[in-house]
């Protein structure tokens, strides 16, 4: 059985009071919840505060570009199904840089899980608005404010026909910690946007103004039902629901390929002869 020890303790080079933290320890909990060692898991990141989280635990880790960390998890699910994927990073490169491998991801539906750390705010480079932050923030780059509504990648998920979408809260460790373990265990594309404090550039939406806004969602709440789950999804201001918002049972992207019923390509013996007879077409 995996421990809490297995994914190690490092240290860090978030700020004091950091909403990473919260998340890295639900992390760490959902993984052991879910009964993975972390020879099992790939943990894919872009670049940011967020991505960093990583760094920090021990697994198989890759570390792309701002914004791409989609794109390779994909590719790492297809090259091996045996491991468990999970993408990892801040809105700004999830939703800002990587909005497109976003919105291609949820259309595709492979069984990964997102996990992006919504601070709301570009927090590695000192504080610019992000495509989450609230409408009408200032900051050194946007010192008239934010002039475009806040994305909501909640919203948006469920409108694409994500198979789940769920919202969590860094300041909730209990309660983030099974949100990520039923995403992990979903079987399908599982996006978990966490919400986040920053203490150093944000100073809107502190843990004070989450815990007086948001509300976890009760029993009464359908998840299956879709009509229901997009009016949850859009309710985000005076109130913000936390919880599994939409889940449904959808075929898999990676069942398509015959290839894969052989096994994972990183155990697929390469066949010279047919990559020879494919070369040869090109001479």
């Amino acid at each position: 059985m995996p421990t809490i020890e297995d994914y190690g303790t490092f240290e860090t080079a978030w700020c004091p009071g950091c909403g990473n933290f919260g998340i890295l320890n639900a992390l760490k909990k959902a993984l052991v919840n879910c009964d993975l060692a972390p020879h099992q898991v790939l943990l894919v990141s872009g670049i940011g505060q967020a991505a960093k989280t990583p760094h920090y635990l021990r697994a198989n880790v890759f570390n792309g570009l701002h914004g791409r960390s989609l794109p390779a998890a994909i590719g790492a699910r297809l090259a091996n199904p045996e491991l468990t994927v999970i993408a990892e990073s801040g809105d700004g490169c999830m939703y800002g840089e990587g909005g497109n491998h976003f919105l291609a991801a949820l259309r595709r539906n492979l069984d990964l899980t997102i996990l992006a750390h919504d601070n709301r705010v570009y927090g590695l480079t000192k504080g610019q608005t992000s495509p989450t932050s609230q409408q009408g923030m200032v900051t050194k780059t946007q010192p008239h404010g934010a002039f475009a509504p806040p994305f909501n990648p909640v919203a948006v998920a469920v409108t694409m026909g994500a198979s789940f979408v769920a919202r969590g809260y860094a300041g909730k460790l209990e309660h983030l910690t099974g949100l990520i373990a039923e995403a992990i265990k979903h079987r399908g594309t599982a996006l978990v946007d966490i919400l986040q404090p920053c203490v150093s550039f944000n100073r809107i939406n502190t843990y004070q103004w989450y815990q007086q806004h948001c509300y976890e969602l009760s029993a009464e709440h359908d998840p299956t039902d879709r009509d229901q789950a997009l009016r949850v999804a859009l309710e985000f201001g005076e109130r913000i629901p936390l919880g599994v918002i939409y889940q449904t049972q959808k075929p898999l992207f990676e069942e398509q390929f015959a290839t894969l019923e052989k096994g994972p390509l990183a155990r697929q013996e390469v066949s010279r002869e047919g990559l020879k007879n494919i070369m040869q077409q090109y001479a």
